[in-house]
């Protein structure tokens, strides 16, 4: 914890506060949780470094029994870009219980924060990982689980808050760079952080060359000219309460007015906040939110 004698420069609670010292006190106590090899369990993961310089790295979750390859989800977590991990419990037992009840292949990317690894990087960092993962569409990459269990035709793209921004940029990237043996089916995005009318002034710190509005493709990506090339199946998650509602419903309606040609669906919650289905999954709505999401990744 920072020192109270500190002067406080820019303060972004609950994330952080940036001091005129240049140190940074994060808000949110960060918790581990190792990967899982228990033979009892119906789903196993493994942590694998993708590139030892950045230390960005992949949490695999795979079905213990499973017969023939599987459809692959390349899971992108949130945290405003500067907090949370792959190895955080919520994200952890969420794609848990996605990869049981979807019967999937998934991948948890592990990127960069910011402010200390100013944006773009986490979103670079995002699609170095997903360049790793597509480089085993062939079944020669370096990690097992991905050559034998993964189903390179059946790949979804997705994530929550910023995740679901970065995931979208990815998704865009993809589509343009359109890998060897690999087809993105979906992109999923759970309460996503977009852009809108005014300034957020979060994002401008961290990023101070962008707008930090809707004008910026990555935080409105219906305004980038590459549209046309992303994934043509996109589901929204919304939620009543959440502040960035309106973010991700504009850039729903944008994104059907765009360039792009494809299928858009959306689910909007009512009367609840941004991600509570990651604090209270076993609640009616949240277990709702999981079956719709599972439903869209059978569709493959």
């Amino acid at each position: 914890m920072a020192s109270d004698s500190k002067q406080v420069a820019h303060d972004f609670s609950p994330f952080f506060r940036f001091f005129t010292d240049g140190t940074i006190d994060r808000m949110i106590p960060q918790h581990f949780l190792p990967p899982s090899d228990d033979p009892i369990a119906s789903v196993r993961s493994k942590d694998v470094v993708v590139d030892p310089d950045t230390g960005v790295f992949v949490r695999i979750y795979s079905p213990r029994h499973q017969a023939g390859k599987l459809p692959l989800v390349v899971y992108i977590h949130g945290g405003a870009f500067c907090v949370g991990s792959a190895k955080d419990p919520i994200y952890h037992d969420f794609l848990t219980r996605l990869v049981e009840k979807a019967n999937v292949v998934a991948v948890s990317v592990d990127y960069r924060l910011a402010p200390e690894n100013p944006l773009p990087i986490p979103f670079d960092d995002s699609w170095a990982a997903f360049q790793w993962i597509a480089a085993h569409a062939d079944g020669k990459g370096p990690e097992a689980w991905l050559n034998d269990y993964a189903d390179f035709r059946r790949v979804f793209v997705g994530g929550e808050s910023a995740g679901a921004t970065i995931a979208s940029d990815v998704a865009i990237r993809a589509g343009v760079h359109e890998f060897r043996g690999v087809q993105i089916v979906g992109l999923f995005l759970l309460h996503p952080f977009f852009g809108g009318k005014e300034e957020d002034k979060l994002y401008k710190f961290l990023c101070p060359s962008s707008s930090s509005r809707e004008d910026d493709p990555r935080l409105n990506p219906a305004v980038d000219p590459r549209i046309e090339r992303m994934v043509g199946r996109v589901m929204f998650f919304v939620a009543e309460k959440d502040q960035l509602r309106e973010r991700g419903t504009g850039y729903f309606e944008a994104l059907k007015k765009s360039a792009w040609r494809g299928d858009v669906e959306i689910m909007e919650t009512e009367g609840e906040g941004h991600c509570f289905y990651l604090f209270n999954p076993t609640c009616e709505k949240a277990v709702a939110v999981m079956d719709r999401l599972v439903a869209f990744l059978k569709t493959a």
